[in-house]
């Protein structure tokens, strides 16, 4: 059950943003992450309107394009953005949108970003045909920075391209795979990256980090 990988990668990627307590997911979909996250203040946006009960008790939801709904200015300490920006029309709508997230996101706020990385899934980025934008991890780092947010940590391989496969995707197989990082070499095919909210005064030394904080990351190939 897709309910159960998210109630093991919910709490995983809540603990890389810093514990926020202020979480937006702003292409929620099914409300699956927002709804497993253990954060105080949840938001979800989507475009569609889906069914009653998708979003958990306690949830504040909006049906919107997170481009135009009406979120609080550097309010949220956490925000998760998965499988979303492949699906944008161009690499200025990718900047454009992550422009509006750090306006969103509080000084000191994390942003989680994940998607397939085209370097390690080229064969079957197209099979969706929905994806328009090619993106890697370094390309998604180079976005983030230049919208104003520090990489702090870069994993080229995280995630499998997908959790369809022979094995039952129960909660035990997800918890291991994500406690054996070895693992993400062989079956990662989307990156996560997490960049920061920072005072960007130190200019070429800021970025000087946020290389580093790249390159040193587990799981780089």
């Amino acid at each position: 059950m897709r309910e159960a990988a998210w109630r093991e990668i919910a709490p995983f990627v809540h603990r890389e943003l810093g514990s926020p307590e202020r979480v937006l997911d702003p292409a929620a979909g099914l409300c699956e992450f927002i709804n497993a996250v253990p954060a105080p203040e949840r938001w979800a946006v989507d475009r569609t309107a889906y069914e009653a009960g998708s979003a958990h008790e306690g949830v504040r939801t909006i049906v919107a394009d997170a481009m135009d709904a009406d979120l609080p200015q550097a309010h949220f300490d956490g925000v998760w953005v998965s499988n979303l920006l492949e699906h944008l029309d161009s690499q200025e709508h990718v900047a454009a949108f992550l422009e509006r997230m750090r306006d969103v996101l509080e000084p000191g706020g994390r942003i989680a970003v994940m998607g397939p990385n085209f370097r390690y899934c080229a064969r079957e980025y197209f099979d969706c045909a929905d994806h328009t934008v090619i993106l890697t991890h370094v390309g998604v780092t180079e976005h983030l920075y230049a919208a104003g947010l520090t990489p702090v940590r870069v994993v080229p391989r995280f995630l499998p391209y997908s959790f369809r496969g022979r094995l039952p995707m129960t909660g035990g197989l997800v918890r291991r795979y994500l406690a054996t990082p070895p693992l993400w070499r062989l079956l990662g095919k989307q990156f996560l990256v997490v960049a920061e909210r920072q005072d960007r005064s130190n200019g070429a030394g800021a970025r000087s980090a946020a290389v580093e904080a790249g390159v040193s990351a587990p799981g780089r190939r």
